[in-house]
C-alpha cells in the first residue's frame, strides 16, 4: 500500500447511499482525545495506543488515547483550575455545561487509557502515582461507567486543572458514517511524576514515538491510521517542545473538519477540506480496500 490509510470496507455502498437519498445521516455524538506529549532530547513524543486487531472499527490503526462524552459530567459543578467554564465554551464553540463536560472527557480519556491524570488536590498541583490498588479501583468503574468522572473528582477532592489542556482541532465523523463522532483533540505535557501504561481493553500496544517519525512511518504503510491522527501528528512536528505546542494551541483553528463524498463520472470523490493528501477516487461499482483510502475522525 502506498500509505497506512485505513479505510472502511462498507464506504462506497454507504456514500452511494448517502447521495441517492436512501442513507440518513447519524447524529453525531460528542468525544474528546488527547495528544499527550513529553519532551525528549530529540524533541517532543507523543503517546499512541494500537487498536487491537479484533475491533470492528480501525482494528490495528494507532490513535491517541479518547472516547464519548458522559453526560453525567455536565450536572455536576466540579473543582476546576485554569481558564474559565466561559472561557472553554467560547473556545469550544459550545455552552458552559457541554464544555465543562468536553474537557473531563478528555481528561477522562486519559486517565482510563493512559494512567495518566491531569489533576490535582489544589489548583497548582497534580497527582503522583496512580497506580496503587484504590486509584485502580476507580479507574475501573470509570471505565465501566459506574462512576462519573465529576463524581470521581469530588469523592476525592481533586481540582481539575484544564490548564493543562489545550484545544488542537475538531473533527466531525462524515455523514455516511453508522457511528459519528464531533472529536475536540487536545494537547497536553505529561506530568512530573507520573508515567503512562496501556490501561486501554482497547488496545494491545501503546508507544512513545516522536510525531515526524510517526509520519514517516505511516508514509511507508508501516503505521495504520485514520486522516485525524495523521493530520494531527504533522500539525505537532514543527514544535521544539511540549510547551511550544501548548503555547500555540489557543490560536488554533477549531474549526470543524467533515470529509466530502460526490459522485463524478462513475467514480466517488472523497476529500477533506483543507487536507488534500486525504482525496480519494473511488470506483462507485467496486468495494474498496480497507487500508487504501480516507477514514472516519
Amino acid at each position: 500500500m502506498a500509505n497506512g490509510q485505513w479505510f472502511p470496507q462498507d464506504w462506497p455502498e454507504r456514500i452511494r447511499a448517502l447521495a441517492e437519498g436512501t442513507l440518513t445521516p447519524a447524529a453525531p455524538k460528542r468525544a474528546a482525545t488527547v495528544m499527550l506529549l513529553k519532551d525528549t532530547g530529540a524533541g517532543p513524543a507523543v503517546h499512541m495506543l494500537r487498536r487491537r486487531a479484533s475491533m470492528a472499527f480501525a482494528g490495528g490503526a494507532y490513535a491517541y488515547p479518547g472516547g464519548g462524552v458522559d453526560p453525567r459530567d455536565d450536572e455536576r459543578h466540579v473543582r476546576w483550575a485554569g481558564p474559565t467554564r466561559a472561557w472553554w465554551a467560547d473556545r469550544l464553540g459550545v455552552d458552559e455545561t457541554a464544555a465543562q463536560a468536553i474537557v473531563c472527557a478528555a481528561v477522562r480519556e486519559t486517565y482510563e487509557e493512559a494512567g495518566v491524570l491531569l489533576a490535582g488536590e489544589t489548583a497548582d498541583s497534580v497527582a503522583g502515582d496512580t497506580t496503587g490498588p484504590d486509584w485502580e479501583a476507580d479507574r475501573a468503574a470509570l471505565v465501566a461507567r459506574e462512576l462519573s468522572f465529576a463524581e470521581f473528582l469530588d469523592r476525592r477532592g481533586l481540582v481539575l486543572r484544564s490548564d493543562l489542556l489545550g484545544a488542537w482541532t475538531r473533527w466531525i465523523t462524515p455523514e455516511f458514517e453508522p457511528r459519528r463522532y464531533d472529536t475536540f483533540f487536545f494537547v497536553a505535557a505529561l506530568p512530573h511524576g507520573q508515567r503512562t501504561r496501556n490501561a486501554s481493553t482497547e488496545a494491545d500496544r501503546t508507544v512513545w514515538i516522536r510525531p515526524e517519525e510517526a509520519a514517516s512511518s505511516y508514509d511507508r504503510g508501516e503505521l495504520l491510521m485514520m486522516p485525524p491522527t495523521i493530520a494531527t501528528l504533522r500539525q505537532l512536528a514543527p514544535y521544539a517542545t511540549a510547551a511550544e505546542a501548548l503555547a500555540a494551541a489557543p490560536g488554533r483553528d477549531l474549526t470543524p473538519v467533515l470529509a466530502r463524498a460526490r459522485l463524478l463520472d462513475g467514480r466517488i470523490e472523497l476529500s477533506w477540506p483543507g487536507h488534500d493528501e486525504f482525496t480519494k477516487h473511488i470506483p462507485s461499482g467496486l468495494p474498496a480496500d480497507h487500508t487504501t483510502g480516507g477514514a472516519s475522525a
